[in-house]
């Protein structure tokens, strides 16, 4: 049976934006002019708890950041993507290896088998769309 690889419906994406709580974000870039910065530092500011996971950097938008997925001492409800498509599988396996129940893949970040795996595996996927269009979209022209 086939599945959809991605969630599309704007009610299940307004939910997930509504119930996670801790986002960490893979590839939160410490450069404020990149989009991965920029993005994480708006959802901060919509009060959600940001968790940069990049290697070789201490603190990003004054968060401890870690070096994987597997480091973060407490669990996280959602994964930011924001790496090229060819990292993804990799990131897939870590999140459904750390129980993370849904992943976010970035505009631009398309790898249709890894995200068909993750959903395969129970978790909630959104793919090519930018959380925080999204979040402004959804919630704040909705007064949702």
């Amino acid at each position: 049976m086939e599945q959809n690889v991605h969630i599309n419906d704007d009610e299940d994406i307004l939910a997930l934006l509504k119930n996670v709580k801790k986002i960490a974000v893979v590839g939160l870039s410490p450069k404020a002019n990149r989009p991965s910065h920029r993005v994480s530092k708006a959802m901060q500011e919509f009060s959600y708890q940001i968790i940069p996971v990049r290697p070789a950097v201490d603190r990003i938008l004054e968060e401890k950041v870690y070096k994987n997925l597997h480091d973060i001492p407490f669990a996280v409800d959602l994964v930011n993507v924001f790496r090229a498509p060819k990292y993804v599988p990799e990131i897939v396996e870590e999140c459904i290896a750390c129980k993370v129940p849904a992943i976010w893949l970035q505009e631009g970040v398309i790898h249709p088998e890894a995200a068909q795996h993750a959903v395969e595996a129970g978790r909630k996927v959104i793919m090519d769309r930018c959380s925080y269009k999204e979040y402004l979209r959804l919630i704040v022209n909705n007064d949702a």
